[in-house]
This record gives structure tokens, C-alpha cells and sequence, in this order.
């Protein structure tokens, strides 16, 4: 089974944190856009049982995404099952009509822009994501793929790195979740 392990912090300052993560050795790539469309499930509540799902457009590129409940208090460590789907503007609509023939309802969508890099850390090579996200703000997402093993290993790699980084306002919730309380 495969666990996202993830910490995500709210930014003052994004350039800062780039300088920082440069002299980690970490090379930022250009930003891509992506759109997240968020789905509702027809018999559960996705907001109160902390599971998600989403369609994920990246230019021609969709994938769909399950993302069940976090499993611990201080992360945002879950399972995470994701599939490539067919490509491009219609692949997304045929798929998001699939899931409104099921019963599912679009919730929202998230956009952003994203730029990011690899950084090599306690022999691990950890995911630095800096986002820009419409009507929130600037975040930093530093992420592992483990697996059900090397979630602990993994939560201590990304809280140290964090910690190098100087990321302090960790942030729990979802960019779906901060978009829809705003």
C-alpha cells in the first residue's frame, strides 16, 4: 500500500524560501498550471470522513486521484491511489462525466501554479512544491512517496527537512478545504 507523506506551510515569503532551498542544492523548474476538480461522493460525506477525490489537469495530462483519511495529527500522511486518464481537455470531461453517472458532484476547483524540485535529504530525495494558489496565497508542499513500512521514516525526513527549511505555519487542511472557508 502507498502513503503520500506530506507537510504543507503557508508562505510570507516564497522567494525566501527559495533561496533556501537552493542552497540545499534544490533547482526549481518552471511553473505548470494545474486545475484540480474536486468530486463529492453520493453516499459519504468526503469532508467529514477526510478522504478526497479529483481530476487533476496539468496541460494535456489528467490523472484521477483518491486520497483517503490522514492517518496521523501532525502530517498530512495518507493513502493515495492515483490513475493516468485519457488525455487532455475531453479525457477530464468524459471522465468527470463518468463520475456524475455514478453519482458524484463536482465540488469545486482549485488552480494554481506550481513549481518544483527535488532535494536530497537523509539519503531520501523529498518533493519541494511551491504553489501559488488563486484567492489564497502562496504555500511550500514537501512530500514522500512510502509505503506502509517507511511512513514513520518518511514523516521524520519531511518534519527535519521542514524544520532546515524554516517552514513553521504547517497547514492540515486542503487547498479545497481553505477555498471553500474563505
Amino acid at each position: 500500500m502507498n502513503y503520500e507523506v506530506e507537510q504543507k506551510f503557508r508562505l510570507e515569503d516564497a522567494t525566501a524560501l527559495e533561496a533556501t532551498a537552493a542552497a540545499l542544492g534544490a533547482k526549481l523548474g518552471p511553473a505548470v498550471v494545474q486545475a484540480d476538480q474536486y468530486f463529492a461522493h453520493p453516499a459519504r460525506d468526503f469532508a467529514r470522513t477526510d478522504e478526497a477525490l479529483r481530476i487533476r489537469s496539468v496541460g494535456e495530462d489528467n490523472r484521477v486521484t483518491y486520497k483517503g483519511p490522514k492517518i496521523d495529527a501532525t502530517t498530512k500522511t495518507r493513502r493515495e491511489l492515483e490513475l493516468v486518464i485519457e488525455p487532455g481537455a475531453q479525457g477530464a470531461a468524459r471522465f468527470a462525466e463518468l463520475l456524475a453517472a455514478l453519482g458524484f458532484v463536482p465540488v469545486a476547483t482549485v488552480r494554481k501554479q506550481r513549481r518544483t524540485a527535488i532535494i536530497s535529504w537523509q539519503g531520501r530525495q523529498v518533493e519541494l512544491a511551491v504553489d501559488c494558489v488563486d484567492r489564497l496565497g502562496h504555500f511550500c508542499e514537501l512530500e514522500l512517496s512510502a509505503d506502509e513500512s517507511d511512513v514513520a521514516g518518511a514523516r521524520a525526513a519531511v518534519t527535519e527537512l521542514a524544520a532546515r527549511l524554516g517552514l513553521t505555519e504547517g497547514e492540515r487542511r486542503s487547498y479545497l478545504e481553505l477555498l471553500l472557508g474563505a
